[in-house]
């Protein structure tokens, strides 16, 4: 991708994002203003595309579109707007930890229900073979 060029399209594809979307982040400030093509397409360059990665992470992670706004916002601030955004990052990483920790705790509580089905399917079967023997 160094020194590449995206269409709208190319970036919607390379990020899973839809071309809706892409738009959609512009106009509501989450990126600057991309650049335009004599024709009027947007050119997206390695550093929009580097921010779309991120903005689709953050998205993945169910951070809210508020937030990501702040975020850029704090992009904005350049230097400044570092410790901004790494508490900002802090904090959705410690929600998300939390909810790793929930799915952890819901999945062990899924496989001890699965291994009850399974025991008690095993003993069905064994009653039924049993069964079987006698007639």
């Amino acid at each position: 991708m160094i020194g590449k060029e995206l269409t709208i399209q190319q970036a919607a594809e390379m990020t899973g994002l839809s071309v809706h979307t892409l738009r959609y982040y512009e106009r509501i400030g989450l990126m600057d203003p991309i650049p335009r093509a004599e024709n009027g397409h947007r050119v997206y360059r390695e550093h929009d595309f580097e921010w779309i990665i991120l903005l689709a992470k953050l998205k993945t992670t169910g951070m809210p579109i508020a937030l990501m706004q702040q975020f850029a916002d704090m992009m904005r601030l350049g230097n400044e707007g570092i410790p901004q955004r790494r508490k900002l990052l802090e904090e959705h990483e410690r929600k998300l930890i939390e909810q790793v920790q929930t799915i952890h705790q819901t999945l062990d509580i899924l496989r001890n229900k699965i291994d009850y089905y399974r025991s008690w399917e095993d003993d069905i079967s064994r009653e039924e073979d049993s069964l079987e023997s006698i007639r």
